[in-house]
């Protein structure tokens, strides 16, 4: 399993991202997460439509919830993109901290079971077992057109950067 040490940080302190890191003009592999019922969910399941991949450590932490509040916020405006907000959270956690904030337009999915996602797109975290933060913007045929991965774990992407790929797509 590839390892890639020091390209993040938590609160100062270098950590090892454990997958295969997944570049732009590449086409996005698959994988599968658990939805809020605990049924299997695919990326293959929003063929068509641009995926925005949402992905941060934990529901319960400040910085995360200002993330999906924000994309959340962001959705309405974005037609023919889909907001899939990626943790390995329980998806009870997720539906519950949604449901508390008025968050419908999120799709959260839980990478808790397999990490499939994290290992097949370099995004989970080896000492925490939890994904870093960052996003991901994939075209309606599939190809990555953007990766961010915050390089300090408890800073807010770059939102404006990402949605302006994803206006340039829609």
């Amino acid at each position: 399993m590839k390892e890639t040490t020091g390209k993040i940080t938590f609160k100062g302190g270098p950590l090892t991202l454990l997958g295969e890191p997944v570049q732009v003009g590449q086409k996005a592999p698959d994988f599968t997460v658990l939805g809020a019922d605990l049924s299997p969910v695919q990326l293959s399941d929003y063929d068509g439509k641009v995926r925005i991949l949402a992905l941060y450590p934990s529901i319960d932490t400040g910085v995360c919830q200002l993330q999906n509040k924000r994309f959340n916020a962001e959705a309405d405006k974005l037609d023919g993109a889909v907001v899939l907000s990626i943790s390995c959270d329980l998806p009870f956690a997720q539906s519950r901290f949604c449901a508390a904030e008025g968050l419908d337009k999120v799709i959260t999915l839980s990478d808790h079971k397999d990490v499939d996602f994290g290992l097949k797109y370099g995004f989970l975290i080896k000492e925490l077992r939890l994904l870093t933060r960052g996003t991901i913007i994939i075209d309606q045929q599939g190809t990555i057109q953007y990766v961010e991965i915050c390089p300090e774990v408890t800073d807010e992407p770059d939102y404006e950067t990402a949605l302006a790929v994803v206006k340039k797509l829609i």
